[in-house]
């Protein structure tokens, strides 16, 4: 099973106003990056500029139908 390491940084502005990037590695590599603001997610694959974006009640309704429940 690959291994995944989650990192991220917050930019130097208030935090309200910025989104928070999370930096995501499998086995080592840079895999994708995970935008998270306060409207929306959205999911960057490695080499794109562009990602993918959902908001909050489209992520919800996502996570509830394909996601795996945890306690």
């Amino acid at each position: 099973m690959a291994k995944h390491d989650v990192t991220f940084s917050v930019p130097e502005r208030k935090l309200g106003k910025a989104d928070v990037e999370f930096g995501v590695k499998r086995n080592g590599l840079r895999f994708a990056r995970l935008k998270v603001s306060n409207g929306s997610v959205v999911w960057v694959p490695k080499n794109r500029t562009y990602g993918y974006k959902m908001n909050w009640v489209e992520f919800d309704e996502m996570m509830r139908k394909s996601g795996k429940e945890e306690k």
